[in-house]
């Protein structure tokens, strides 16, 4: 049986999170919230998060003890930009984009 987590609009860019989510794939939950304890990056604490919603979410709606899951997939996709601009040189405006994430978890019994 597999249960998800999401969370949406993250501030931090997707190139970013993906670090953090090669790191937890095919981990059990045990080993992968020790890495997102001990690793000093935004995203181990926004992957930790997450992974703690994941976690509760198998265990109080489908009855799965949180010993016997796996990371099947930890997934980061792209969401929302905020685009601001920043005077330039004679006049223009350069163009900076502040990137979102989604982040999403999917645990596995199996």
């Amino acid at each position: 049986m597999e249960v998800r987590a999401l969370t949406k609009n993250v501030r931090i860019s997707p190139e970013k999170a993906r670090h953090i989510s090669r790191l937890l794939q095919g981990l059990s939950v045990r080993e992968a919230q020790a890495i997102c304890e001990l690793s000093p990056r935004k995203a181990a604490r926004l992957f930790g998060k997450t992974l703690k919603s994941a976690v509760a979410n198998a265990e109080n709606n489908s009855e799965l003890a949180s010993k016997d899951l796996k990371v099947k997939y930890a997934i980061v996709n792209a969401g929302a930009m905020l685009k601001r601009f920043r005077p330039k040189a004679r006049g223009s405006a350069g163009r900076i984009r502040k990137r979102t994430s989604h982040l999403e978890i999917v645990l596995s019994d199996i």
